[in-house]
């Protein structure tokens, strides 16, 4: 029988960072939309795969303007709720089916 050569402690580390979220994935981001932090920091949380639930201070179409086109192409979703925005990243729907 063969030797496996293992390296069980990348493995485990590997899998560590995966659950821990060290790509952005999982990640969930509170923040104000106001205008004063630059639309790309917005677009690069939900690129890494993390959801964004912005507290609106303002109109939410003139907030959420200068990003919001390049969270739908990149197939993310935006929906306000409540005085929020919620925006998440490709794959992650957002089921407002309780709502009704």
């Amino acid at each position: 029988m063969s030797e496996i050569d293992l390296d069980l402690q990348t493995v485990e580390e590997e899998l560590t960072d995966e659950e821990e979220g060290e790509d952005g994935g999982g990640r969930v981001v509170l923040g104000v939309l106001d205008g004063t932090t630059p639309d790309e920091e917005w677009v690069e949380v939900v690129e890494d795969g993390g959801t964004l639930v912005l507290s609106i201070e303002g109109d939410v179409n003139e907030l959420a303007a200068g990003f919001a086109g390049d969270v739908r192409e990149i197939d993310g979703d935006l929906m306000q709720f409540r005085g929020f925005l919620v925006v998440t990243p490709p794959g992650v729907g957002i089921d407002a089916s309780r709502l009704d």
